[in-house]
């Protein structure tokens, strides 16, 4: 049978059990486009909590080299002392963003399919370095599909920055005029307007492939009732083999309860279609107990196993259809049988006198 084939049998939702069995694997629906989302949000954070005071601060360090260089020493020990704050100061700008970008990068898959662990992927396998295998990941729908999602996405994000750059621009001329600090301001501002923008479009573009990968990972997932018969196997066993357990267990129970009949001190009977043998200890039991009991065929085998042990048996229909119903074998008889059978075990107990 062809793959196609097989696809196309794959119709049912996958199971619970499949599912897990996937995550196991690493296998979970992550949408690369809400990383970028939230990527692009820490970004958007720092550049708008914390551009402008970096920004000012390295304009303000920088402007004695703009408009007094002449006045700096040169000598090789303070330039080496205005390198390290200058480093410092870029490393000091530099830590909100990257922690901001190391939350992004976590929380957008923790947010996806929160806490995983799989060592799945780490295994080597033949097909990740196989040409043939990696000529097919490339030239595949999915790939295809990706590419064409990509350019998609660089489109509608460029016509989003054409959409707000293309009204500031008449106005750069204005930055020539402009001292170190008012061109920080202004490009920051212009940054800010952007990034918000591309933010707006990429959640929609986040939010859409989100629902996609999740369609995606759900058919790829899907199973065959072939498959889902073959799980229910290996979850609940080989009904034929349950069933076969089930008969032998049946058939033990059936002869120990056929080996409690000889030692019966009566049988009620329908008089064909029920047989309930009881017993009584006075000694030992509080109520009469049922020893055996059964309908039809296994009715009729208990009628022979009480003759051939000259157990009596009683015809009483009403008396051994309500004790089949209500007793479990090996149980006592429930209180509102106790006058019925009291007056039956009385009558069998005189008639086993009689004969002695």
């Amino acid at each position: 049978m062809s793959e196609d084939n097989d696809d196309s049998q794959k119709t049912e939702d996958p199971t619970s059990k499949r599912l897990d069995e996937a995550r196991t694997e690493g296998n979970v629906p992550k949408s690369q486009e809400f990383n970028h989302l939230l990527m692009i949000l820490a970004f958007t954070l720092a550049v708008v909590l914390f551009a402008g005071h970096a920004a000012q601060e390295i304009a303000n360090m920088s402007l004695p080299f703009f408009e007094a260089p002449d006045q700096i020493p040169i000598d090789l020990g303070h330039l080496v002392n205005i390198a390290w704050r200058l480093l410092g100061l870029v490393l000091i700008a530099g830590i909100a963003p990257l922690a901001l970008a190391f939350m992004a990068a976590f929380g957008a898959s923790y947010l996806q399919f929160g806490l995983l662990w799989s060592t799945e992927n780490l295994m080597p396998r033949l097909d990740k370095i196989s040409p043939l295998a990696g000529l097919k990941r490339i030239f595949s729908l999915r790939s295809v599909t990706e590419l064409l999602k990509g350019m998609l996405k660089i489109a509608v994000v460029a016509t989003v920055v054409g959409y707000f750059v293309m009204p500031s621009i008449g106005d750069l001329h204005q930055l020539i005029g402009m001292d170190m600090v008012q061109l920080v301001a202004a490009i920051k501002k212009e940054v800010n307007v952007v990034l918000i923008g591309v933010f707006a479009v990429m959640g929609g573009i986040a939010a859409i492939d989100i629902l996609y990968q999740r369609y995606e990972y759900m058919k790829g997932l899907r199973m065959s009732r072939q498959d889902l018969r073959d799980e229910y196997k290996q979850t609940e066993g080989d009904p034929l083999v349950k069933g076969r357990l089930r008969q032998l267990r049946m058939e033990r129970a059936r002869r120990r309860m056929m080996g409690e009949v000889p030692n019966a001190d009566v049988v009620v009977t329908n008089p064909t279609h029920y047989a309930v043998a009881l017993k009584y200890d006075q000694s030992a039991m509080a109520a009469p107990k049922v020893v055996a009991k059964g309908t039809d065929k296994v009715a009729q085998r208990i009628r022979e196993v009480a003759e051939e042990a000259e157990v009596p048996i009683v015809e009483n229909p009403p008396l051994a259809r309500g004790l089949y119903a209500a007793v479990d074998i090996d149980q006592e008889i429930p209180p509102e049988y106790y006058k019925a059978v009291a007056e039956l075990i009385s009558y069998i107990f005189k008639l086993k006198k009689r004969r002695l």
